[in-house]
Order: structure tokens, then sequence, then C-alpha cells
């Protein structure tokens, strides 16, 4: 690949990434969700304000524009760290979208979608700390950054080399630094709950006495 053609193709990585799925959605609904509920421009933010079909509707071009940012790079003749970069790009516009003034979302679909095609066999274990957490605590702020922590794990399981674990050590903490306002209101104990996602506490709980 050409510096040229890497360049072109990171900068349309970008560019993929800055199309944000609630923010294109809340136009043709008139509305900008970064106006309510947390004022995030992710697909949790869609769901509390938005509902379930708008929020499913954002994720889902969340994760597509990461998976076309991979393949972008691929299709460029790019090789596996150049496809990293390109899911990495993605996100940022995601977080720091140039369409819609550098105020988005926090990245975690649209690695999924870069991971999905990168990495199929991470997602997985990644899913399913999501799930634990979620489930258990009925946060979706830590139940994202910590299947980002599980990232690098994954990858000294899997014995991969020092890119892969540079990359799965870069999502994590990106994943962890986007999050930080949700960490910061878990530690105050104010983070918002969603109750009714706390299945397996509601199992592990005893009966009163």
């Amino acid at each position: 690949m050409s510096l040229a053609t890497m360049l072109a193709a990171g900068a349309a990585a970008y560019l993929l990434g800055s199309i944000s799925g609630s923010l294109w959605l809340g136009k043709l609904r008139g509305v900008d969700i970064r106006t309510q509920g947390s004022g995030n421009a992710g697909g949790t933010n869609a769901f509390r304000t938005q509902g379930s079909a708008f929020a499913l509707g954002t994720v889902l071009i969340d994760i597509g524009k990461g998976a076309a940012a991979v393949a972008l790079m691929r299709w460029a003749g790019g090789d596996v760290v150049l496809q990293m970069l390109g899911a990495l790009l993605a996100v940022a516009g995601h977080v720091w979208p140039v369409f819609h003034g550098f105020r988005g979302g926090k990245g975690a679909a649209t690695l999924v979608g870069g991971l999905a095609l990168l990495w199929p066999l991470a997602l997985a274990p990644l899913l399913s700390v999501w799930l634990l957490v979620l489930l258990s605590t009925g946060y979706v702020g830590l139940a994202t950054v910590l299947a980002g922590v599980a990232l690098p794990l994954w990858a000294l399981l899997e014995g991969r080399d020092g890119a892969w674990l540079g990359f799965a050590v870069a999502v994590a903490v990106l994943l962890a630094w986007t999050h930080r306002a949700n960490l910061q209101r878990l530690r105050a104990g104010n983070e918002h709950r969603f109750e009714k996602a706390r299945l397996l506490a509601r199992l592990w709980a005893r009966p009163d006495a």
C-alpha cells in the first residue's frame, strides 16, 4: 500500500466513523439525543430517550461503519496492523465526528463492528463478560469497560503477538476513557442502573426472612 493510499483509506475510515447512527436517525425524527438523557450519542442513550427501534437502528449503523472501515482498509491492501488502525480511526470518528461538531458517542458498537472482521473469535468472550456484568449489576458502562479489559486477557490467552496485544490494550484504554464519566458516577454512587437487566442479581438474591 502506498503512502497516499494509506492516508486516503485512513481518512475514509475516520469519515465513516463520523456517520453517527443516532444523530442521522435523529435528524429524520427531528431530535438530537445529545440534548436528552445522558447527552451521549450512543445506543444506550438512544434506547433510554427514543425507544428500542431507534436504538437498534443506531447500533446497527454504528456496528456497520466499524466493519466497513476495516473492510475498506483491507480492500485497499492494508495489512492487519493497518486494518487495526482503520478500526481505531472509525472509533475516533464516532467519538469525535467531524459532521456533528466533534461530539459523538463512546465507540463500543463501532469497535464491535471492527472486531467482527478483524478478530471474530474475540467477540464471544467479550460479549459473555459484558452480559455477565450487565445482568449482575445493571450498569451498561461498567459492563462495557470490563469487556474491553477482557480483550488483552483474551489476546494473552490466545498467544497473540505484540501487535494484537497492543491493539487490545488500546481498545481497553479507549473504552475506559470514553466511559470515564460513567466510572466517576459509579464511584459517586449515582450512576444510572438498568434494574430490569439485573436478572442474575434477582436470582441470587435471598428472600427476606
